[in-house]
């Protein structure tokens, strides 16, 4: 029987990707605007970008050895 990954991996990645989409979303601001992202923006922007990766974690399964 096939098991979701753990929980505690699911939020390990979705917080991942959380800091790594606001940093880039930092950076992008910066480049374009010459302007410092307010911290709630990047908060924002890493947040709508972990909930499709949450949903793709839940459905991942690990492969049977």
């Amino acid at each position: 029987m096939r098991t979701m990954l753990p929980f505690w991996q699911r939020i390990l990645l979705t917080v991942g990707v959380m800091l790594i989409a606001s940093f880039i979303a930092g950076i992008i601001s910066e480049n374009l605007f010459g302007l410092a992202l307010p911290s709630y923006v990047g908060g924002l922007v890493g947040g709508v970008a972990a909930i499709p990766v949450w949903d793709l974690l839940k459905r991942i399964r690990p492969s049977e050895k």
